[in-house]
């Protein structure tokens, strides 16, 4: 009989899986239109705890659904998620969040960043916020620059503990001349309570049918994530990437997945998912030690309940922020790349799936709302619009595009007789013929020098 684990015996962080964002968000404007949240009587949206309540419902009962997926045959899942698969999905996860990191680095991520920002974020992060500037000043600029560079010269020039704490290291030198130059923003840290807790607002728990659809996509692009990132995760801690082990840390890890977005939702948080962030820290700090992740753990529980310190990493300036996570980010892409050249033969027909799921993934990366104008439906059929909501969800996803298509052509296109050959395989040779070892007598050696020296001459 099979063994079944929960969890992966590996450091892993997981986090708020950014595929609900566009879920939630339409299915806030919804319920408001079709009345499930009130409204003013000019049409201005009033608060509806009941919404939030309705989300994180929905997502209890579809994390089910990753649950009973974690029961699969590890084989049967691996099968369906190959390194084909969980290879250029990692590297455009690792893509994707480049793009949030570099953002950052110009001063921030958020409205400020808009090409035509409202008048409340004409400057980075907001106009009331201190030494405020226009988003891709080169403050900002050379701040996440000071941070990026601290990263190289550690690597380069410092001692073996240096290099394995050299994000520390950036981090800390960044956030030295941000507060020496009077970018650190106080309020927050003093508006924070001393001690705070999860639970300190509650909602009322239901299921929205029109979401149930668009958030099994949302868990179904987890799974894939959990398995790319589990699966860079061994990559860089030097484990293995196939075998019995390998397959039982990716059923676990598909599981605890699965349990960790029932537990989210209780808490009031919407849905998480394995991040791939850790990966970068792990390459970079070659610590894959479970004790120092269970240290990690700690921290992370003493500043979530002592909301002070909670409140002064959230005050880092962005710039800073932004050129550590845009070098951890590209480790991700590279991560991803590994697994790709590692585990991928470069045939025609790899080739191909590759070339086919990368372009769409690449597109949909690059240009994410491309896909927002295809269903133009506006009935009230409110079963379909929730399908076609998972539909846009998927589309405009670009790691999941990419993990779709190079799931179906993977499980569809025929092997070839050449792509069974590999590159490496060459035809056998005949042993070589070994030297035959003659002993030489001083006059033999004798004649043969004379001889070689009338040759020269």
């Amino acid at each position: 009989m099979a063994r079944y684990y929960i969890g992966t015996g590996l450091i892993s962080v997981v986090g708020i899986s950014f595929a609900v964002i566009p879920v939630a968000s339409g299915g806030f404007k919804q319920m408001y239109a079709n009345g499930f949240c009130p409204s003013d009587a000019s049409g201005n949206p009033l608060p509806c705890p009941q919404a939030y309540g309705a989300i994180i419902g929905t997502a209890a009962v579809c994390a089910l659904l990753e649950i009973l997926l974690s029961f699969t045959p590890p084989r049967i899942l691996l099968k369906v998620f190959p390194p084909l698969v969980t290879g250029p999905t990692v590297m455009l996860i690792g893509i994707k969040l480049i793009q949030s990191g570099f953002k950052n680095w110009a001063g921030g991520s958020g409205p400020c960043a808009d090409a035509e920002p409202a008048a409340f974020f004409a400057l980075c992060p907001n106009i009331l916020a201190p030494h405020a500037l226009r988003w891709g000043s080169a403050e900002y600029l050379g701040l996440g620059f000071s941070v990026f560079v601290t990263i190289i010269l550690c690597e380069r020039f410092g001692s073996p503990i240096m290099k394995s704490a050299s994000v520390v290291i950036g981090l800390l030198v960044g956030c030295i001349i941000a507060a020496a130059t009077g970018y650190f923003d106080r309020a927050g840290i003093e508006s924070a309570p001393a001690v705070s807790f999860i639970w300190v607002k509650t909602f009322p728990l239901s299921i929205y049918g029109p979401l149930v659809l668009p958030m099994m996509a949302v868990y179904a692009t987890c799974i894939t994530e959990c398995v790319g990132d589990l699966t860079a995760t061994c990559d860089v801690s030097r484990l293995e990437v196939d075998g019995k082990i390998y397959e039982s840390r990716i059923q676990g890890g598909v599981l605890a997945d699965g349990c960790i977005g029932v537990i989210a939702a209780l808490c009031t948080i919407t849905p998480m998912t394995t991040f791939a962030q850790n990966n970068g820290v792990i390459a970079l700090t070659r610590c894959a030690n479970r004790s120092a992740g269970y240290c990690c753990c700690l921290f992370l529980v003493i500043m979530g309940v002592f909301a002070k310190f909670a409140a002064a990493l959230v005050s880092i300036p962005s710039a800073v922020i932004g050129g550590m996570t845009t070098f951890l980010f590209c480790a991700v892409a590279v991560s991803g790349i590994s697994i790709i050249t590692r585990g991928v033969p470069f045939n025609r027909r790899n080739r191909f799936i590759l070339t086919a799921a990368l372009a769409l993934g690449y597109g949909a990366t690059m240009v994410p709302n491309y896909f927002e104008h295809v269903f133009t439906y506006a009935g009230d059929n409110k079963s379909l619009q929730g399908f076609l909501d998972a539909i846009n969800l998927v589309m405009e996803t670009g790691f999941a595009v990419t993990a779709f298509v190079a799931t179906l052509l993977n499980l569809t296109l025929p092997y070839e007789l050449e792509d069974t050959i590999t590159a490496t395989e060459e035809p056998p040779s005949t042993p070589r013929q070994q030297p035959t070892v003659v002993e030489t007598t001083k006059g033999d050696r004798e004649s043969d020098d004379i001889e070689k020296a009338g040759k020269l001459s």
